[in-house]
């Protein structure tokens, strides 16, 4: 038997785990890569999932039926997480979980542990993230996955910037949730060497056999991903240094973000490398990015952007057994070692200088992808140290051979999800003992002050409050009748009414049995079996309509 400690409840929402429905981005790909490594590598008695309906459910369950149709599905929705146990832990696909701790407050704090993971980090809705986290109930049982050593520096650096700011308004302030660096994974083998795909592509694109074929594979924002433009200086400066003895090319795999992006690789490709060919594939085609991978000879991805965070195209790559040619930048400086590929230094203006940035963007003068495209301008990349890179592996297949070998076994041993998920395991039975070990576990359910009781707040409204337990009351009017009240007020064209019409019914009918007499809403509740705070609203509202009366 597994131990559940080491399960975590999956929180599940399209937007996190499906680019095919919502999108081809990063955290979508990252999402749907996790859910299908959790299926077939955890430890696990069963699969639990937390959804916000039926949909949603019947989704998770579907994905999990074609990784592991034996292992048995628990479902459980937004508001039933109070019986989330044996499992302790809900493992969220964000780092800003603050609403999810306030939800959790019904239950109290101690139920159980929530789990976020890093994507991009600079939204303004992540970076607020961090500050409402920290001044929010989240426990030191809570954990947030930094998927770098980079973005671990950048998300604690967030959260003490927001701890300097509640300290001095406020006092102390709770531990910090936990947060270990646990890289992000992919399936190996989905992305090994495909010589059949890599003869289609060539003889395709016209390109003879000692030609270099430089690749990328990412979504194609030069404001939100990386600059275009330094890469293409660099190719065209490798490919002077060349000369004639190789042919350069450059392949973009990728979805254009827009009619912008689409102009500004091609025009920048034209301007900016003369002498090196420039083609696209569509990123959202499994086939094109297959033939990219394994019809490229160096990979590369200089990002110079804050959206990213990890990277996953450059492991990708390197599963398929291409040298790497990155920017040192965030987590590239984890997964790139020297003897897989290359980085190229970057350098970003000082602290100071990137205040008009951090204004512009609080104060809604910029959109986040002007806030990006900014400080992409202040962030330099040596573009003949890039240069060195490309013309040096063009020349020497041997190196790239050498590189490719290692970078293959680096993925295979570091990023598959066979190694990562039991990382995640074990995080998610640390949080179970430190939950278990803090004298926080006695805690209970409390008021919780961003989702108050409505009629606690406003208590003062009314005339008086129905009282369960002495106040009688007697049916005054047939089914028919509460029929035709709740079809014309059309309760059902709002939605999500107080009360069901069933329950009603059933109310109704309980109290015609009772006779003239009445009963209570404790009575009615006995009678029922049913809890005494869905009567009673219940009750209230066939008050409301003289549908009964008090006797």
């Amino acid at each position: 038997m597994a131990d559940p400690d080491r399960n975590a409840a999956i929180w599940f929402a399209s937007d996190g785990y499906d680019p095919d429905a919502k999108g081809i981005n990063g955290r979508r790909v990252a999402g749907a890569s996790f859910l299908g490594g959790f299926f077939e590598h955890a430890d696990v008695d069963e699969f639990v999932s937390v959804t916000a309906g039926i949909n949603g459910r019947d989704r998770f369950r579907g994905l999990k039926d074609q990784h592991a149709p034996d292992t048995p599905h628990r479902a459980l929705y937004q508001l039933t997480l109070g019986r989330i146990a044996p499992v302790g832990t809900m493992y969220y696909p964000a780092p800003n979980y603050a609403e999810h701790c306030w939800k959790r407050q019904a239950c109290g704090m101690h139920r159980y542990s929530i789990c976020g993971i890093t994507h991009t980090t600079a939204t303004q809705a992540v970076m607020r993230g961090f500050f409402d986290l920290r001044a929010g109930p989240q426990a030191e049982w809570d954990g947030v996955i930094c998927t770098s050593h980079a973005v671990h520096a950048a998300t604690l650096r967030n959260m003490e910037i927001a701890e300097d700011f509640l300290r001095d308004r406020f006092g102390t302030l709770p531990p910090r949730p936990q947060m270990p660096v646990i890289p992000l994974g992919i399936d190996c083998a989905a992305f090994r060497h495909d010589p059949e795909a890599r003869t289609r592509l060539r003889r395709r694109m016209g390109w003879k056999k000692d030609d270099v074929v430089v690749v990328t594979l990412s979504r194609l924002l030069p404001y939100g991903k990386f600059d275009p433009g330094p890469l293409f200086v660099a190719l065209q400066q490798a490919q002077e240094t060349l000369g004639k003895s190789r042919r350069l090319h450059f392949l973009a795999c990728g979805i254009y973000g827009d009619t912008h992006s689409k102009s500004v690789f091609e025009s920048c490709a034209k301007g900016l490398m003369p002498d090196v060919s420039f083609r696209h594939l569509p990123g959202d085609d499994p086939r094109a990015r297959q033939e990219t991978l394994s019809g490229g000879d160096i990979f590369a991805f200089p990002i110079d952007n804050v959206q990213e965070t990890f990277g996953l195209s450059p492991v990708e790559a390197m599963a398929a057994g291409l040298p790497v040619v990155v920017s040192d930048w965030d987590g590239m400086r984890d997964t790139v070692s020297e003897d897989a590929g290359i980085r190229i230094p970057t350098r970003t203006a000082a602290a100071k200088a990137s205040a008009p940035e951090a204004e512009g963007y609080l104060a809604g003068l910029h959109s986040y992808a002007q806030y990006g495209n900014r400080l992409s301008m202040l962030t330099a990349l040596e573009v003949g140290a890039m240069a060195r890179a490309f013309a040096g592996l063009a020349r020497n297949e041997d190196q790239r051979r050498r590189m490719g070998a290692a970078a293959r076994q680096r993925a295979q041993t570091l990023y598959d999800w066979a190694v990562v998920i039991p990382q995640m395991q074990e995080f998610w039975a640390e949080l179970a003992a430190i939950r278990r070990a803090s004298a926080a576990t006695r805690d209970g359910p409390a008021v919780n002050p961003v989702g108050p009781l409505p009629f606690d707040v406003f208590a003062s409204y009314p005339s008086d409050r129905l009282d369960r337990q002495t106040l009688r009351v007697a049916a005054n009017a047939p089914s028919a009748r509460l029929q035709e009240v709740f079809s014309l007020r059309r309760y059902s064209n709002l939605g999500r009414p107080a009360e069901k019409l069933e329950t009603l019914d059933r109310v109704l009918a309980a109290l015609s049995d009772s006779g003239k007499r009445g009963n209570t809403v404790s009575g009615l509740s006995r009678r029922l079996r049913w809890n005494p705070d869905t009567v009673e609203r219940a009750v209230v509202f066939l008050l409301k309509y003289d549908l009964a009366r008090p006797v």
